[in-house]
């Protein structure tokens, strides 16, 4: 895995993490956000390892709800207490790091 795939991997988790924050949701309802906010290369299979990786740290909640249209059952993730906490450590240090790039790839 090359650096920059491991970074992705990184950032990938807290934003998840980030949109989960907002509200609960689900996996295609995810990836259609990170979309928007134009996260590269993302699909839903690159997703839900992240989902399951937050799940087994507690950082998310999940249930499942039936379809109204009598297709599958639907997994919905909400945030935990925990999950608040690390995404308030990944907030802090986002924001040294972001700080810290900007200022070297300026040239400060």
């Amino acid at each position: 895995m090359s650096v920059s795939d491991q970074i992705m991997k990184g950032l990938l988790d807290g934003a998840i993490l980030g949109l989960i924050s907002q509200g609960e949701t689900y996996g295609y309802e995810i990836t259609k956000k990170l979309e928007d906010h134009n996260f590269p290369d993302i699909s839903e299979g690159s997703i839900y390892p992240v989902l399951l990786r937050l799940s087994k740290k507690g950082y998310v909640n999940t249930r499942m709800v039936k379809s109204d249209s009598g297709g599958p059952k639907r997994k919905y993730y909400s945030i935990s207490e925990t999950g608040k906490k690390e995404l308030k450590v990944f907030k802090d240090k986002w924001e040294k790091l972001n700080s810290g790039m900007n200022s070297l790839v300026r040239g400060d």
